[in-house]
């Protein structure tokens, strides 16, 4: 229900001319200046900017491109490797591009994709380096050197030539996004903005498109119903890599052993690799032409659309279909005996991900929301994950 609601308010989408943003409302956002607690300082000036637009009274109350600005409030950096490092912000004014600032008052709920906590009074509380897999093995090799220095040292040596140790300080470079909280509510009356958004049409034959495509994809090894596609894209490949480049989505390394490695050293180092290669999943027996995923400072944790080019155009343009899931951790499947991502089982919220990020670009020219009646709204995917959906896609033009 809420996608359907939030295609039409963009559809007619300006601002409420004054509103009461409540308590408690959630704001996403992106810092567009980097924050290390190897070198930040208390006090120290951060910015961000929100990059989804929010909904309060049946309206959009607050557009994407607001700026926010804040401070640091606490700091610790991690030296030693038994250090936590910790970082508290502070969201101070919230300002729209025609001028109008506002009072801030805020509290850290998450940061996306991060290997980081955030505690209940919102301070990010990081890594303890001397507990991920280099760490640790760093110890085993010292308990070695006691007793024969010369066999620690070789075995040193080949650790190092494989795996670096780990650098557990707050590292967020521009780019890293984060939900926050209003701990006060807000009086907005912000500029005027307008979607520039039109429907796809026409709507019967687009709904035509739309529920002739195969919806379910499948594991390749064992061969297996996986996850289900959620968003068209009528675009050329350069108009798709484009728009998601403008979003901040890296593309994803082939599967092969040079990538396998270096996802073993970023699991093991406890750190991003924002190429990671994800696993096949395949449509109408074909592997995706195109994958995309958003990472922060963690393997476990990512955002990814897998795209396949369909055979079929729309009017003169490439259709294309995609899946896209979010990787909220990593978990032993006893059942493939090996590790696997688990991911968010609501797909809808991926799918709204995926759209908001790709209007913030400004690129998106037409939008529609598809009933697909076939789809079930329940299901699993081929990790043993439930996901549940509305069954809908949404389709996009470039």
């Amino acid at each position: 229900m809420f996608m359907r609601f939030w295609i039409v308010l963009l559809a007619v989408a300006r601002l409420a001319p004054a509103v009461v943003v409540p308590s408690g409302t959630h704001l996403e956002i992106r810092l567009t200046a980097a924050v290390n607690t190897a070198s930040a300082k208390v006090d120290q000036a951060f910015d961000a900017i929100v990059i989804a637009p929010v909904v309060a009274g049946g309206r959009i109350a607050i557009a994407a491109g607001v700026k926010i600005s804040g401070h640091i409030t606490e700091v610790k950096a991690a030296v030693q490797p038994d250090d936590q490092a910790v970082l508290a912000l502070a969201f101070d004014q919230m300002r729209d591009p025609g001028g109008k600032r506002v009072n801030l008052a805020a509290r850290l709920v998450e940061v996306d994709n991060a290997r980081e906590s955030v505690d209940k009074d919102g301070r990010i509380l990081g890594i303890i380096a001397s507990q991920t897999g280099s760490g640790r093995l760093n110890q085993g090799i010292n308990k070695v050197t006691e007793k024969n220095s010369g066999l620690g040292e070789l075995l040193s040596t080949i650790k190092q030539a494989v795996l670096k140790d780990t650098d557990a300080n707050i590292d967020y470079q521009p780019g890293v996004e984060m939900t926050i909280a209003l701990t006060k509510p807000i009086d907005w009356t912000g500029s005027s903005s307008g979607a520039n958004v039109r429907p796809v049409e026409p709507q019967n034959e687009l709904a035509g498109l739309v529920n002739g495509q195969p919806f379910r994809t499948q594991a390749a090894k064992p061969l297996k119903d996986s996850d289900i596609t959620n968003l068209m894209f009528l675009a050329s490949e350069q108009d798709i890599a484009k728009a998601f480049q403008a979003a901040g989505w890296s593309t994803a390394e082939q599967l092969n052993a040079k990538s396998k490695l270096e996802t073993f050293r970023a699991m093991s180092e406890q750190r991003g690799y924002k190429e990671a290669p994800v696993s096949t999943l395949l449509l109408d027996g074909r592997p995706p032409d195109l994958v995309f995923q958003k990472q922060n400072d963690t393997f476990n944790s990512r955002h990814h659309a897998r795209i396949w080019h369909r055979p079929e155009q729309f009017h003169g343009q490439d259709v294309w279909v995609c899946s896209a899931t979010h990787d909220t951790g990593i978990d032993f499947s006893e059942e493939n005996r090996t590790f696997v991502h688990k991911v968010d089982g609501d797909i809808d919220r991926e799918r709204l991900k995926v759209l908001n990020d790709l209007l913030f670009t400004g690129l998106v020219k037409r939008l529609s929301l598809v009933e697909r009646p076939d789809v079930p709204v329940s299901l699993f995917n081929a990790t043993g994950d439930k996901i549940t959906t509305d069954g809908r896609m949404v389709v996009i033009g470039f």
